[in-house]
Protein backbone atom coordinates (compact mmCIF):
# COMPACT_ATOMS: atom_id res chain seq x y z
CA UNK A 1 0.00 0.00 0.00
CA UNK A 2 1.04 3.60 -0.59
CA UNK A 3 0.90 5.53 2.66
CA UNK A 4 2.25 8.62 4.39
CA UNK A 5 3.09 8.38 8.08
CA UNK A 6 3.13 11.80 9.71
CA UNK A 7 3.23 13.30 13.17
CA UNK A 8 5.42 10.61 14.72
CA UNK A 9 8.90 10.70 16.25
CA UNK A 10 11.36 8.50 14.37
CA UNK A 11 14.33 6.77 16.01
CA UNK A 12 16.62 5.24 13.39
CA UNK A 13 20.19 4.87 14.69
CA UNK A 14 21.59 3.74 11.33
CA UNK A 15 20.59 7.04 9.76
CA UNK A 16 21.22 9.03 12.95
CA UNK A 17 17.60 10.20 13.09
CA UNK A 18 15.98 11.04 16.41
CA UNK A 19 13.07 13.39 15.97
CA UNK A 20 9.95 14.28 13.99
CA UNK A 21 9.72 12.68 10.57
CA UNK A 22 7.35 12.00 7.73
CA UNK A 23 7.75 8.61 6.08
CA UNK A 24 6.42 7.90 2.59
CA UNK A 25 5.78 4.25 1.79
CA UNK A 26 5.31 3.09 -1.80
CA UNK A 27 4.26 -0.52 -2.09
CA UNK A 28 6.57 -2.61 0.07
CA UNK A 29 9.40 -0.06 0.32
CA UNK A 30 10.37 3.08 2.17
CA UNK A 31 10.21 5.76 -0.54
CA UNK A 32 11.31 8.82 1.42
CA UNK A 33 11.98 10.07 4.95
CA UNK A 34 11.98 13.79 5.67
CA UNK A 35 11.04 16.38 8.23
CA UNK A 36 8.39 17.56 5.77
CA UNK A 37 7.66 15.88 2.45
CA UNK A 38 5.18 18.42 1.12
CA UNK A 39 1.87 17.55 -0.55
CA UNK A 40 1.60 13.83 -1.36
CA UNK A 41 -1.50 12.29 -2.94
CA UNK A 42 -1.61 9.14 -0.84
CA UNK A 43 -3.53 8.06 2.27
CA UNK A 44 -2.25 9.70 5.45
CA UNK A 45 -1.91 8.10 8.87
CA UNK A 46 -1.50 10.61 11.70
CA UNK A 47 0.82 9.24 14.40
CA UNK A 48 0.98 12.29 16.63
CA UNK A 49 2.43 11.41 20.03
CA UNK A 50 3.70 8.03 18.82
CA UNK A 51 7.23 6.72 18.23
CA UNK A 52 8.26 5.05 14.96
CA UNK A 53 11.04 2.45 14.98
CA UNK A 54 12.53 -0.02 12.52
CA UNK A 55 10.80 -3.36 12.93
CA UNK A 56 12.38 -5.50 15.62
CA UNK A 57 14.24 -8.69 14.75
CA UNK A 58 14.18 -11.48 17.34
CA UNK A 59 17.23 -13.62 16.84
CA UNK A 60 16.09 -16.33 19.26
CA UNK A 61 12.55 -17.72 19.41
CA UNK A 62 10.98 -21.16 19.64
CA UNK A 63 7.97 -21.50 17.33
CA UNK A 64 7.57 -25.21 18.23
CA UNK A 65 6.33 -26.31 14.78
CA UNK A 66 6.71 -29.02 13.56
CA UNK A 67 5.89 -31.42 16.36
CA UNK A 68 4.69 -29.33 19.30
CA UNK A 69 1.77 -27.41 17.85
CA UNK A 70 -0.06 -27.59 21.19
CA UNK A 71 2.55 -25.19 22.59
CA UNK A 72 2.79 -22.89 19.55
CA UNK A 73 2.42 -22.90 15.79
CA UNK A 74 4.31 -20.84 13.27
CA UNK A 75 1.11 -18.87 12.68
CA UNK A 76 0.42 -18.13 16.36
CA UNK A 77 4.08 -17.38 16.97
CA UNK A 78 4.09 -14.91 14.08
CA UNK A 79 0.90 -13.33 15.40
CA UNK A 80 2.60 -12.91 18.78
CA UNK A 81 5.61 -11.44 17.01
CA UNK A 82 3.74 -8.70 15.18
CA UNK A 83 1.62 -8.02 18.28
CA UNK A 84 4.91 -7.36 20.07
CA UNK A 85 6.42 -5.22 17.31
CA UNK A 86 8.70 -7.89 15.82
CA UNK A 87 8.72 -7.94 12.04
CA UNK A 88 11.15 -10.86 11.83
CA UNK A 89 11.90 -13.92 13.94
CA UNK A 90 14.72 -16.45 13.79
CA UNK A 91 13.29 -19.76 14.94
CA UNK A 92 15.40 -22.31 16.77
CA UNK A 93 15.75 -25.87 15.45
CA UNK A 94 14.65 -27.86 18.54
CA UNK A 95 11.41 -28.97 16.93
CA UNK A 96 10.17 -32.53 16.35
CA UNK A 97 11.69 -33.51 14.00
CA UNK A 98 14.55 -31.04 14.41
CA UNK A 99 15.48 -28.60 11.67
CA UNK A 100 18.31 -30.71 10.28
CA UNK A 101 17.24 -31.19 6.66
CA UNK A 102 16.20 -29.11 3.68
CA UNK A 103 12.72 -30.62 3.88
CA UNK A 104 12.09 -29.22 7.37
CA UNK A 105 13.59 -25.86 6.38
CA UNK A 106 11.22 -25.63 3.43
CA UNK A 107 8.28 -26.73 5.58
CA UNK A 108 8.91 -23.87 8.01
CA UNK A 109 9.29 -21.36 5.17
CA UNK A 110 6.01 -22.50 3.62
CA UNK A 111 4.13 -22.32 6.91
CA UNK A 112 5.48 -18.81 7.45
CA UNK A 113 4.40 -17.84 3.94
CA UNK A 114 0.89 -19.10 4.69
CA UNK A 115 0.76 -17.16 7.96
CA UNK A 116 1.74 -13.98 6.06
CA UNK A 117 2.63 -12.00 9.17
CA UNK A 118 6.26 -11.75 10.34
CA UNK A 119 9.32 -12.80 8.38
CA UNK A 120 10.60 -16.15 9.64
CA UNK A 121 14.24 -17.16 9.32
CA UNK A 122 14.94 -20.81 10.18
CA UNK A 123 18.05 -21.63 12.16
CA UNK A 124 19.44 -25.01 11.15
CA UNK A 125 20.74 -27.66 13.52
CA UNK A 126 24.49 -27.88 14.03
CA UNK A 127 24.35 -31.64 14.53
CA UNK A 128 22.07 -34.32 13.14
CA UNK A 129 18.98 -34.73 15.29
CA UNK A 130 20.52 -32.28 17.79
CA UNK A 131 22.35 -35.31 19.17
CA UNK A 132 25.83 -33.79 19.15
CA UNK A 133 27.34 -36.79 17.36
CA UNK A 134 27.79 -35.71 13.74
CA UNK A 135 27.55 -32.47 11.80
CA UNK A 136 24.16 -31.80 10.21
CA UNK A 137 23.90 -31.17 6.42
CA UNK A 138 24.81 -27.51 6.84
CA UNK A 139 25.52 -26.74 3.18
CA UNK A 140 22.22 -28.28 2.11
CA UNK A 141 20.27 -26.22 4.64
CA UNK A 142 22.19 -23.06 3.75
CA UNK A 143 21.11 -23.52 0.13
CA UNK A 144 17.49 -23.46 1.33
CA UNK A 145 17.91 -20.26 3.32
CA UNK A 146 18.76 -20.96 6.95
CA UNK A 147 20.37 -17.90 8.52
CA UNK A 148 22.52 -19.63 11.11
CA UNK A 149 23.19 -22.90 12.92
CA UNK A 150 22.58 -23.96 16.51
CA UNK A 151 21.73 -26.91 18.70
CA UNK A 152 19.97 -24.46 21.04
CA UNK A 153 18.40 -26.09 24.03
CA UNK A 154 21.40 -28.39 24.08
CA UNK A 155 25.12 -27.63 24.09
CA UNK A 156 27.53 -29.27 21.66
CA UNK A 157 29.68 -30.99 24.26
CA UNK A 158 32.24 -32.37 21.78
CA UNK A 159 34.77 -29.58 21.27
CA UNK A 160 36.27 -31.12 18.14
CA UNK A 161 32.84 -31.41 16.54
CA UNK A 162 32.09 -27.80 17.45
CA UNK A 163 35.37 -26.69 15.88
CA UNK A 164 34.55 -28.42 12.59
CA UNK A 165 31.01 -27.02 12.59
CA UNK A 166 32.38 -23.51 13.10
CA UNK A 167 34.77 -24.07 10.19
CA UNK A 168 31.90 -25.14 7.93
CA UNK A 169 29.84 -22.14 9.03
CA UNK A 170 32.79 -19.86 8.25
CA UNK A 171 32.84 -21.13 4.66
CA UNK A 172 29.07 -20.61 4.41
CA UNK A 173 29.28 -17.11 5.88
CA UNK A 174 26.66 -17.88 8.52
CA UNK A 175 26.73 -17.53 12.32
CA UNK A 176 27.00 -20.32 14.84
CA UNK A 177 24.69 -19.72 17.81
CA UNK A 178 25.95 -21.49 20.91
CA UNK A 179 23.94 -22.58 23.94
CA UNK A 180 26.72 -22.43 26.54
CA UNK A 181 26.22 -25.11 29.17
CA UNK A 182 28.52 -27.87 30.42
CA UNK A 183 26.13 -30.72 31.18
CA UNK A 184 28.66 -32.40 33.45
CA UNK A 185 28.37 -29.36 35.72
CA UNK A 186 24.68 -28.50 35.33
CA UNK A 187 23.47 -32.10 35.59
CA UNK A 188 19.82 -32.28 36.57
CA UNK A 189 19.83 -28.75 37.98
CA UNK A 190 16.78 -26.52 37.66
CA UNK A 191 17.73 -23.28 39.49
CA UNK A 192 20.77 -21.08 40.13
CA UNK A 193 23.20 -22.26 42.79
CA UNK A 194 22.26 -19.51 45.20
CA UNK A 195 20.53 -19.14 48.51
CA UNK A 196 17.02 -19.40 47.09
CA UNK A 197 17.65 -22.65 45.25
CA UNK A 198 19.22 -24.24 48.31
CA UNK A 199 16.41 -22.97 50.52
CA UNK A 200 13.90 -24.70 48.26
CA UNK A 201 15.96 -27.89 48.23
CA UNK A 202 16.20 -27.94 44.44
CA UNK A 203 19.15 -29.19 42.35
CA UNK A 204 21.21 -26.29 41.07
CA UNK A 205 22.86 -25.09 37.86
CA UNK A 206 26.11 -23.32 38.77
CA UNK A 207 27.16 -20.24 36.84
CA UNK A 208 30.45 -21.93 36.01
CA UNK A 209 28.56 -24.45 33.84
CA UNK A 210 27.87 -21.56 31.48
CA UNK A 211 31.19 -19.78 31.87
CA UNK A 212 33.42 -22.74 31.00
CA UNK A 213 31.57 -23.20 27.71
CA UNK A 214 31.72 -19.47 27.00
CA UNK A 215 35.48 -19.73 27.47
CA UNK A 216 35.70 -22.72 25.13
CA UNK A 217 33.68 -21.01 22.40
CA UNK A 218 35.76 -17.84 22.67
CA UNK A 219 38.99 -19.80 22.23
CA UNK A 220 37.55 -21.76 19.30
CA UNK A 221 36.46 -18.49 17.76
CA UNK A 222 39.96 -17.10 18.19
CA UNK A 223 41.24 -20.05 16.14
CA UNK A 224 38.50 -20.20 13.48
CA UNK A 225 37.12 -16.70 12.98
CA UNK A 226 33.75 -16.23 11.31
CA UNK A 227 30.56 -15.39 13.16
CA UNK A 228 30.07 -16.75 16.67
CA UNK A 229 27.02 -15.72 18.67
CA UNK A 230 26.53 -16.67 22.31
CA UNK A 231 22.92 -17.20 23.32
CA UNK A 232 21.19 -16.02 26.51
CA UNK A 233 24.18 -15.01 28.64
CA UNK A 234 23.22 -15.06 32.33
CA UNK A 235 26.34 -15.03 34.53
CA UNK A 236 28.80 -12.41 35.68
CA UNK A 237 31.67 -14.84 35.00
CA UNK A 238 30.55 -14.99 31.36
CA UNK A 239 30.57 -11.20 31.16
CA UNK A 240 34.17 -11.15 32.39
CA UNK A 241 35.10 -13.58 29.61
CA UNK A 242 33.32 -11.43 27.02
CA UNK A 243 35.35 -8.46 28.23
CA UNK A 244 38.57 -10.45 27.84
CA UNK A 245 37.55 -11.52 24.34
CA UNK A 246 36.95 -7.92 23.30
CA UNK A 247 40.27 -6.78 24.77
CA UNK A 248 41.94 -9.63 22.87
CA UNK A 249 40.37 -8.61 19.56
CA UNK A 250 38.22 -11.73 19.23
CA UNK A 251 35.13 -11.00 17.14
CA UNK A 252 31.83 -12.38 18.45
CA UNK A 253 28.38 -11.28 19.57
CA UNK A 254 26.29 -12.17 22.60
CA UNK A 255 22.67 -11.80 23.63
CA UNK A 256 20.75 -11.36 26.83
CA UNK A 257 17.04 -11.80 27.49
CA UNK A 258 14.63 -9.34 29.13
CA UNK A 259 14.01 -11.81 31.94
CA UNK A 260 17.69 -12.10 32.82
CA UNK A 261 17.98 -8.31 32.78
CA UNK A 262 14.96 -7.68 34.99
CA UNK A 263 14.61 -10.66 37.33
CA UNK A 264 16.82 -12.52 39.79
CA UNK A 265 16.77 -15.90 41.51
CA UNK A 266 14.30 -14.49 44.04
CA UNK A 267 11.55 -14.99 41.44
CA UNK A 268 11.61 -18.78 41.99
CA UNK A 269 10.46 -18.42 45.60
CA UNK A 270 7.36 -20.45 46.47
CA UNK A 271 8.33 -22.82 43.63
CA UNK A 272 7.19 -20.34 40.99
CA UNK A 273 7.49 -22.35 37.77
CA UNK A 274 6.81 -19.31 35.60
CA UNK A 275 10.35 -18.26 36.57
CA UNK A 276 11.91 -21.60 35.63
CA UNK A 277 14.17 -21.18 32.62
CA UNK A 278 17.52 -22.33 31.28
CA UNK A 279 19.89 -20.68 31.92
CA UNK A 280 18.27 -19.94 35.27
CA UNK A 281 17.66 -16.55 36.80
CA UNK A 282 20.79 -15.77 38.77
CA UNK A 283 21.90 -13.45 41.57
CA UNK A 284 21.45 -9.69 41.72
CA UNK A 285 25.22 -9.38 41.14
CA UNK A 286 24.88 -11.40 37.94
CA UNK A 287 21.94 -9.26 36.86
CA UNK A 288 23.93 -6.08 37.51
CA UNK A 289 26.85 -7.46 35.47
CA UNK A 290 24.49 -8.09 32.55
CA UNK A 291 23.13 -4.55 32.72
CA UNK A 292 26.65 -3.15 32.81
CA UNK A 293 27.67 -5.32 29.84
CA UNK A 294 24.66 -4.07 27.91
CA UNK A 295 25.62 -0.47 28.59
CA UNK A 296 29.24 -1.14 27.60
CA UNK A 297 28.24 -2.85 24.38
CA UNK A 298 29.83 -6.15 25.41
CA UNK A 299 26.36 -7.62 24.93
CA UNK A 300 24.95 -6.17 21.72
CA UNK A 301 21.68 -8.06 21.25
CA UNK A 302 18.55 -8.50 23.32
CA UNK A 303 16.58 -11.62 22.32
CA UNK A 304 13.35 -12.94 23.75
CA UNK A 305 14.14 -16.67 23.91
CA UNK A 306 10.38 -16.98 23.41
CA UNK A 307 9.58 -20.48 24.73
CA UNK A 308 5.84 -21.14 24.99
CA UNK A 309 4.44 -24.11 26.92
CA UNK A 310 1.00 -25.40 27.82
CA UNK A 311 -0.17 -24.00 31.14
CA UNK A 312 -0.78 -27.47 32.55
CA UNK A 313 2.86 -28.33 31.86
CA UNK A 314 4.11 -25.26 33.71
CA UNK A 315 1.72 -25.99 36.58
CA UNK A 316 3.52 -29.26 37.32
CA UNK A 317 5.89 -29.50 40.28
CA UNK A 318 9.07 -27.46 39.87
CA UNK A 319 11.33 -30.40 39.05
CA UNK A 320 9.10 -31.60 36.21
CA UNK A 321 7.84 -28.30 34.79
CA UNK A 322 9.58 -27.40 31.51
CA UNK A 323 12.10 -24.60 31.19
CA UNK A 324 11.10 -21.43 29.39
CA UNK A 325 8.93 -18.32 29.25
CA UNK A 326 7.03 -16.53 26.51
CA UNK A 327 8.52 -13.25 25.42
CA UNK A 328 7.48 -11.88 22.05
CA UNK A 329 4.52 -9.86 23.33
CA UNK A 330 6.13 -8.47 26.47
CA UNK A 331 9.73 -7.73 25.44
CA UNK A 332 9.44 -4.18 24.18
CA UNK A 333 7.11 -2.82 26.89
CA UNK A 334 9.39 -4.34 29.53
CA UNK A 335 12.49 -2.82 27.99
CA UNK A 336 10.87 0.56 27.39
CA UNK A 337 9.55 0.80 30.95
CA UNK A 338 12.43 -0.78 32.87
CA UNK A 339 15.46 0.00 30.69
CA UNK A 340 14.80 3.14 28.62
CA UNK A 341 12.65 5.06 31.09
CA UNK A 342 15.12 4.19 33.86
CA UNK A 343 17.99 5.67 31.84
CA UNK A 344 19.94 2.44 31.41
CA UNK A 345 19.86 2.67 27.60
CA UNK A 346 18.67 5.35 25.23
CA UNK A 347 15.90 4.40 22.83
CA UNK A 348 18.30 4.44 19.89
CA UNK A 349 20.65 2.13 21.79
CA UNK A 350 17.74 -0.22 22.44
CA UNK A 351 16.81 -0.18 18.73
CA UNK A 352 20.34 -1.30 17.91
CA UNK A 353 20.00 -4.22 20.34
CA UNK A 354 16.56 -5.29 19.14
CA UNK A 355 16.78 -4.53 15.44
CA UNK A 356 19.97 -3.26 13.83
CA UNK A 357 22.55 -5.68 15.23
CA UNK A 358 20.35 -8.80 14.98
CA UNK A 359 19.52 -8.02 11.34
CA UNK A 360 23.19 -7.48 10.55
CA UNK A 361 24.24 -10.72 12.23
CA UNK A 362 21.65 -12.74 10.32
CA UNK A 363 22.41 -10.90 7.09
CA UNK A 364 18.75 -10.02 6.51
CA UNK A 365 16.85 -6.82 5.73
CA UNK A 366 15.86 -4.63 8.66
CA UNK A 367 17.31 -2.52 11.38
CA UNK A 368 16.81 0.77 9.59
CA UNK A 369 14.29 2.80 7.59
CA UNK A 370 16.60 3.93 4.81
CA UNK A 371 14.78 4.88 1.57
CA UNK A 372 14.72 1.81 -0.64
CA UNK A 373 14.66 -0.62 2.26
CA UNK A 374 11.66 -2.85 3.07
CA UNK A 375 8.85 -1.05 4.86
CA UNK A 376 9.18 -3.03 8.09
CA UNK A 377 8.41 -0.83 11.08
CA UNK A 378 6.68 -0.60 14.42
CA UNK A 379 4.81 2.28 16.06
CA UNK A 380 4.93 2.58 19.86
CA UNK A 381 2.56 4.27 22.30
CA UNK A 382 5.05 5.62 24.86
CA UNK A 383 2.78 7.07 27.53
CA UNK A 384 -0.25 4.87 28.22
CA UNK A 385 0.19 2.21 30.88
CA UNK A 386 -1.46 -1.21 30.83
CA UNK A 387 -1.08 -4.45 32.81
CA UNK A 388 0.35 -7.52 31.10
CA UNK A 389 -2.78 -9.54 30.32
CA UNK A 390 -1.98 -13.11 29.33
CA UNK A 391 -5.57 -13.68 28.21
CA UNK A 392 -4.93 -11.28 25.34
CA UNK A 393 -1.79 -13.08 24.13
CA UNK A 394 -1.78 -14.34 20.56
CA UNK A 395 0.84 -16.90 21.55
CA UNK A 396 -0.57 -20.21 22.71
CA UNK A 397 1.80 -19.95 25.67
CA UNK A 398 0.79 -17.84 28.65
CA UNK A 399 3.82 -18.80 30.74
CA UNK A 400 5.28 -15.48 31.79
CA UNK A 401 6.68 -14.23 35.10
CA UNK A 402 5.55 -10.72 34.14
CA UNK A 403 1.81 -11.28 34.41
CA UNK A 404 0.01 -8.17 35.71
CA UNK A 405 3.14 -5.99 35.56
CA UNK A 406 2.06 -2.48 34.61
CA UNK A 407 4.04 -1.32 31.59
CA UNK A 408 4.21 1.40 28.97
CA UNK A 409 5.48 1.27 25.41
CA UNK A 410 3.12 -1.27 23.90
CA UNK A 411 3.22 -1.42 20.08
CA UNK A 412 0.11 -0.08 18.34
CA UNK A 413 1.08 -0.76 14.72
CA UNK A 414 3.37 -3.28 13.07
CA UNK A 415 4.06 -3.15 9.33
CA UNK A 416 5.84 -5.79 7.24
CA UNK A 417 6.61 -5.14 3.57
CA UNK A 418 4.34 -2.10 3.63
CA UNK A 419 1.36 -4.13 4.87
CA UNK A 420 -0.13 -3.35 8.28
CA UNK A 421 -0.16 -6.65 10.18
CA UNK A 422 -1.15 -5.33 13.62
CA UNK A 423 -3.23 -2.31 14.55
CA UNK A 424 -4.05 -1.38 18.14
CA UNK A 425 -3.70 -4.92 19.44
CA UNK A 426 -5.56 -6.56 16.57
CA UNK A 427 -3.69 -8.92 14.24
CA UNK A 428 -4.56 -9.42 10.60
CA UNK A 429 -6.06 -12.85 10.01
CA UNK A 430 -6.48 -13.50 13.75
CA UNK A 431 -8.71 -10.71 15.05
CA UNK A 432 -12.25 -10.74 13.69
CA UNK A 433 -12.50 -6.98 14.21
CA UNK A 434 -9.24 -6.14 12.41
CA UNK A 435 -10.16 -2.77 10.88
CA UNK A 436 -10.58 -1.76 7.28
CA UNK A 437 -7.60 0.56 7.35
CA UNK A 438 -8.80 2.69 4.47
CA UNK A 439 -11.76 3.67 6.63
CA UNK A 440 -11.64 5.21 10.07
CA UNK A 441 -7.92 5.02 10.71
CA UNK A 442 -6.43 6.32 7.48
CA UNK A 443 -7.49 9.65 6.08
CA UNK A 444 -7.58 9.64 2.29
CA UNK A 445 -6.23 12.58 0.35
CA UNK A 446 -3.30 14.95 0.24
CA UNK A 447 -1.31 16.15 3.21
Amino acid sequence: MDLLLKGGILHDPVNDWEGPAEILIKGDRIEAVSLSLGPVEVPVLDLKGKIILPGMVDIHAHLREPGNEGKETIATGCAAAVAGGFTAVACMPNTDPPVDSKEIVNYIKERARQADLARVYPIGALTGGLKGQEIAPMWEMAQEGVRGFSDDGRPVMNGGLMLRAMQFALVLGLPVISHCEDLSLSGDGVVHDGVHGYRLGLPVIPAVSEAVMVAREILLQQKVGGKLHLAHISAGESVALLRWARESGINLTAEVTPHHLLLTEEAVEYFNTSAKMNPPLRSSADRDALLEALQEGLIEIIATDHAPHRLQEKEADFLNAPFGVTGLETAFPLLWTKIVEQGILSLSELVKCLSTVPANLLGVPGGNLTPGSPADLVVIEPHKEYPVNTDSFFSLGQNTPFKDWRLKGFPVLTMVDGDIKMWEGKVKGFSKDFPELKGLFIKQGSK
